[in-house]
């Protein structure tokens, strides 16, 4: 894969390694569906694990974490940068109930989309994890074998 000039043109010897964040291989396209189960108001954690998964396999995690930062447009890594932001926003909004897809598609960036999504989903996970916690400081084992507790 060759960088290319705003004009579309080929600059020679200019190429995306393949471990760089810009690369995408021939065979990704933006509908793919990587997770198992899509996003809905019930599986933020699992999903954001197995998406996590995916996109450290697919070396895009920096885009969706915002470290690998949009460049400026005049800059040669521009339009790389937006195809691959492009096909990571593609690859999580095919992943979600179409009601959470809708309240995101129009973020401008796949971090954008990931920031929203923490935000509205992590929250709801702090009582649980209270609560669970209260569960285990009140468990005991009374006298059972660990196998049989």
């Amino acid at each position: 894969m060759t960088w290319e000039k705003g004009d579309g043109s080929k600059k020679d010897g200019d190429v995306i390694d393949a471990n760089s964040p810009f690369y995408i291989h021939p065979s990704d396209y933006p509908k793919q569906m990587q997770v198992n189960d899509i996003l809905n108001d019930n599986n933020f954690s699992e999903w954001k694990q197995e998406m996590t998964n995916f996109m450290f396999a697919k070396n895009k995690t920096g885009l969706v974490h915002g470290s690998v930062k949009k460049p400026e447009s005049t800059s040669p890594t521009y339009m790389a940068w937006m195809r691959a932001d492009a096909m990571v926003k593609g690859w999580m909004t095919t992943a979600m109930e179409k009601d959470i897809r809708t309240s995101v598609i129009y973020a401008n960036t796949s971090a954008e989309i990931w920031k929203d999504l923490e935000e509205r989903f992590e929250k709801e996970g702090a009582p649980r994890a209270y609560e669970l916690k209260q569960s285990l400081n009140a468990t005991r084992q009374d006298g059972s074998s660990v196998s049989s507790y």
